[in-house]
């Protein structure tokens, strides 16, 4: 297993996703624009860098809704690393047919060494790499249809069919797992150099799976799915502070009453896989392991659901078995307290959002003052706001409540709440780098409840000028962080 640096005291960090880096493509990868943002924050005395999912996305291309929480998204392959390593002789062609030419240079050319490490990548991949090139061919054969309205045979998983299936797209399947093949080599050799410059990568483990997933389709009994492979019960939230009428988010539910054993195992190959990849690991919506809310699939409002219990107990202990994982916890929406002692009991991290902290209660635990030494803390997330922008949304009386807490720095927005997350009590801070680059709203990743335009931010070097840099290492000096 990979072992990143391991450090101690105080850090701070960046959050931005790959897709989000510069580069010729419509979306960043893992080329030279990744180990330049490398640079980038060791410049600035920052220490982590933190992403969202890696996985395949579906057309909605969220991170959260992968078609696999194993795979990674061959979309992040970088085509000039592609022709360094002579896979590929020009970068004029798609990423799809470089794909297709790099596999079959592959097979023709590959030395002993690379095709050792290939088949050695098969190997420690079996336990989710055969489900879910599977999956991926058969879907494409299928003309994109979700796993639920394949043929019978199909989304049954009758053997014979499976058989058959394997045999007519033999060379598909390959190509699928070459794929993968390319993009854990390119995060690992990432990683590598990151650590070498003293930077450790944060990932993000979402808890549920999308429904048109290897996942569900390899695992139906482990979901509550009733015959046609519909779920019964989606996942969502009730009305919190990221959305008043609560979020709808369809995932099927896991069958946790049936089918507990199966489902901690699922949970424990996704976590085996993550480890893998990263030095931290944050779980998304980590209240949804002390109960979930649980909307009757035919029922079209959040507010319709209801609190159903998970076995977390039995899950951490499982999770905290595996081996170099290191977990955060995203115990954000509604925290009651047992949802507080769960996360205690196992000693995760929690995290700490600036902007949710100035609701005029002078206990607020997003506040600075009230932060927990060994919790993350935040200017703002991916689902929220800029700093910036959110700022600018608020009332007159709301703006001075910020201003006067902050004693009325002279500094524009955001800078003050920039600074204060750096000066936090809390190990470690992270910035979004839309709040290190001082952002208006018009760069927020993601609005939640929303289906379309999220996703698609990107930043560009032009944005970063050198004042920016200089500034960001004085303070992450200034605040012990470096």
């Amino acid at each position: 297993m990979h072992e990143g640096p391991r450090q101690t005291g105080r850090a701070a960090g960046i959050l931005l996703h790959p897709t989000a880096l510069p580069g010729p493509s419509d979306h960043g990868d893992l080329g030279p624009h990744a180990y330049h943002f490398v640079h980038f924050l060791r410049d600035c005395g920052f220490r982590v860098w933190q992403t969202l999912p890696l996985g395949p996305t579906h057309a909605d291309l969220s991170p959260y809704n992968c078609v696999s929480a194993h795979a990674g998204n061959p979309r992040l392959i970088s085509q000039e690393k592609l022709k360094d390593e002579g896979w590929i002789e020009a970068l004029e062609r798609s990423r799809r047919e470089s794909l297709k030419m790099a596999h079959k240079k592959f097979l023709q050319q590959a030395s002993p060494e690379d095709r050792a490490d290939f088949e050695a990548f098969l190997e420690s991949s079996r336990y989710w790499l055969e489900d879910y090139s599977l999956y991926q061919v058969i879907r494409d054969n299928q003309g994109a249809l979700p796993w639920y309205d394949w043929p019978i045979p199909l989304r049954k998983r009758l053997p014979a069919a499976l058989k058959t299936i394997k045999e007519q797209l033999k060379a598909e399947r390959a190509q699928v797992c070459f794929e993968q093949f390319l993009f854990f080599r390119h995060w690992n050799s990432l990683r590598k150099y990151a650590n070498s410059q003293g930077i450790r990568m944060f990932g993000d483990m979402a808890i549920f799976v999308a429904h048109d997933s290897a996942d569900v389709w390899a695992h139906q009994e482990c979901f509550q799915l009733n015959e046609w492979g519909q779920p019964t019960v989606v996942a969502g939230v009730p009305p919190d502070y990221f959305s008043e009428t609560g979020q709808r988010w369809g995932n099927p539910l896991y069958d946790w009453t049936n089918h507990e054993e199966e489902v901690i195992a699922l949970w424990v190959a996704r976590a085996r896989t993550q480890a893998a990849l990263f030095d931290l690991i944050r779980i998304d919506h980590f209240r949804g392991l002390e109960s979930h809310w649980e909307i009757p699939a035919s029922e079209p409002l959040p507010v319709s659901g209801r609190w159903a219990p998970t076995p977390g107990d039995r899950l951490l202990a499982a999770l905290q078995a595996v081996p170099s994982a290191s977990w955060v916890a995203e115990d954000l929406g509604v925290i009651t307290e047992a949802v507080d002692a769960l996360r205690q009991r196992y000693q995760l991290p929690g995290m700490h959002v600036l902007q949710f902290g100035f609701d005029e209660d002078p206990h607020n635990r997003h506040l600075p003052h009230a932060h927990d030494p060994n919790n993350v803390v935040y200017t703002g997330t991916h689902d929220n706001d800029t700093t910036l922008g959110w700022f600018h949304s608020l009332s007159w009386d709301a703006k001075q409540q910020i201003l006067d807490y902050l004693g009325h720095p002279s500094e524009p927005m955001p800078w003050p709440l920039v600074r204060r997350c750096l000066a936090s009590p809390a190990k470690l801070a992270i910035l979004p780098m839309q709040d290190a680059l001082g952002l208006g709203s018009e760069h927020r990743m993601n609005l939640p409840g929303t289906c379309t335009g999220n996703w698609k931010w990107r930043f560009h070097w032009s944005q970063v000028p050198s004042e920016i840099a200089n500034r960001l290492a004085r303070w992450t000096w200034c605040y012990g962080r470096t």
